[in-house]
């Protein structure tokens, strides 16, 4: 899949400081007016397209919420000198130039593509048209609504506090379900839940029988009929990805029970008959010949994927964060600029796990040191460009810590171990299995920015450390709350 418009429309949010300030009818030959846009399916699908393509900007989900910032934050990689490029992040310092701009342009960012959904939420009416049949209505509208929750959800987790009893009343971010200039109040935590779920809910009605992919799959091969925008669903935030997502928000906020429900539900179809995100072989995992071809491993398991973003940048984002030629103040690596492996043999308790592989000690030909090669651009390999979101073993980790019963618990962890080609574990209480789903996760999740909100929801006051090989810090649980970007707060002083 080739993913190449451009954003298609300009919405500003006066708390934003945007600079589009109003539709107008002469626009530059790379835009379209809103009066050329939303006429026909062609015209929605382009717009939402537009959300998609600028999620893979580096200021999101192209770098600094997946394999960047936020990544740094859950304390990875081995940084040891204060002159590197990420060590405010990885020490907690939100207070410098660095880091203050890192995160206001994620907060623009973000809240500028929840403008762009907004407005094709309001473009699509409250039912289908002669403009919007039935199929697109659902799935456009339905993307949109889930895309909204999605980029809320990320700035709570960023920007909000622990949530729990004590903290889900105090003000948190705004949620923004409208189109327009008006500067919205702060709401708390639990009511920024609420619209999340809602929104959710709202989402899943919609997809729930017009998304392809509950009769055909994710379909990323060649298009041998339908709609051409409406084919990929990998790369869109389809039904299951959604069902997903409300079992990650379920979560956050300590609902356990409907979290269970929810990634139960989702497991019974995708894991069932269908068998939609099936786990990765151990030959796609390990690589393979295929008559004179050689197929590299599939290092991102690109087949258990709900969600991801399609970046044709993403070599060059390697090479801005991994490459073994970069030095040391730039490289993000498990080791301090050697072949140390020590840190990846205290993660992966089984040397056979297919996980540990995407560490190899590389060379540039006068540097040779570990390296991580996740995301290493090669030819003929599943998901080149992608750089997943939501992933089907987070749902069985959802369902592992959420069940009630220990045993289940430990079958859903296990079914991620042995489909890793790890050995089972068999925690002996509720404590460790979390401890258990805890390093899984961190396994799991490298290179996605998921981590760093696993160890927030979860209060955890002892971390990885940053400045060695190996052994672990204190965490202060204040660090877990980024400040509120300056932008931001200055529209309400």
């Amino acid at each position: 899949m080739k993913i190449t418009y451009k954003i298609f429309f300009c919405l500003a949010l006066s708390i934003l400081t945007l600079s589009c300030k109003k539709w107008i009818d002469v626009k530059p030959t790379d835009r379209l007016g809103e009066d050329q846009l939303f006429v026909d399916p062609a015209g929605y699908t382009k717009a939402i397209n537009g959300v998609y393509v600028e999620m893979a900007n580096t200021a999101l989900y192209g770098q600094e919420m997946t394999t960047g910032t936020v990544d740094v934050m859950a304390q990875y990689y081995v940084l040891t000198s204060s002159t590197h490029r990420y060590y405010e992040a990885t020490t907690f310092v939100y207070t410098g130039t660095k880091m203050k701009t890192i995160f206001d342009d994620a907060w623009k960012k973000s809240y500028e593509l929840v403008a762009n959904c907004n407005v094709i939420i309001e473009k699509c009416g409250d039912a289908p048209s002669e403009k919007l049949p039935e199929l697109y209505y659902g799935v456009i509208k339905g993307e949109a609504l889930a895309l909204r929750a999605f980029f809320h959800l990320d700035m709570l987790r960023l920007f909000g506090p622990i949530y729990n009893d004590e903290n889900k009343a105090k003000p948190a971010i705004p949620y923004v379900t409208k189109s327009g200039f008006e500067v919205l109040p702060f709401l708390s935590t639990e009511e920024v839940m609420k619209h999340i779920t809602e929104d959710l809910k709202m989402a899943l009605a919609l997809l729930e029988n017009t998304d392809p992919i509950r009769t055909s799959g994710v379909r990323n091969g060649n298009n041998t009929g339908g709609p051409n925008d409406l084919y990929y669903r990998q790369y869109r935030l389809n039904y299951y990805a959604a069902k997903a997502l409300l079992a990650r928000a379920y979560l956050w906020q300590g609902d356990k029970v409907n979290a269970l429900i929810e990634s139960e539900a989702l497991l019974a179809e995708v894991q069932g008959p269908k068998n939609v995100f099936p786990f990765v072989t151990p030959t796609a995992a390990l690589g393979f010949t295929q008559g004179n071809t050689v197929i590299p491993a599939d290092r991102l398991f690109t087949s258990e994927v709900m969600f991801g973003v399609y970046d044709i940048k993403r070599s060059e984002m390697f090479d801005r964060q991994f490459h073994v030629g970069l030095d040391n103040n730039n490289k993000l690596s498990f080791s301090n600029g050697d072949s140390n492996e020590s840190r990846v043999n205290a993660l992966y308790d089984d040397a056979n796990d297919y996980r540990r592989r995407i560490w190899q000690n590389a060379s540039s030909g006068t540097v040779t040191a570990l390296t991580n090669l996740k995301y290493l651009d090669q030819n003929n390999v599943p998901g080149r460009y992608m750089i997943p979101l939501i992933r089907l073993s987070e749902v069985l980790l959802i369902a592992a810590e959420s069940h009630p019963d220990l045993a289940t618990g430990i079958t859903y962890l296990n079914k991620v171990r042995t489909s890793r080609n790890s050995l089972s574990l068999n925690p002996t209480s509720s404590a460790l299995l979390l401890t258990a789903i805890m390093n899984e996760f961190r396994k799991e999740t490298i290179g996605e920015g998921q981590q760093f909100y696993f160890y927030k929801r979860t209060a955890q006051q002892t971390i990885p450390n940053h400045a060695a090989v190996t052994g672990t810090k204190a965490m202060v649980l204040t660090n877990y709350v980024v400040p509120l970007p300056d932008s931001e707060l200055s529209q309400r002083n």
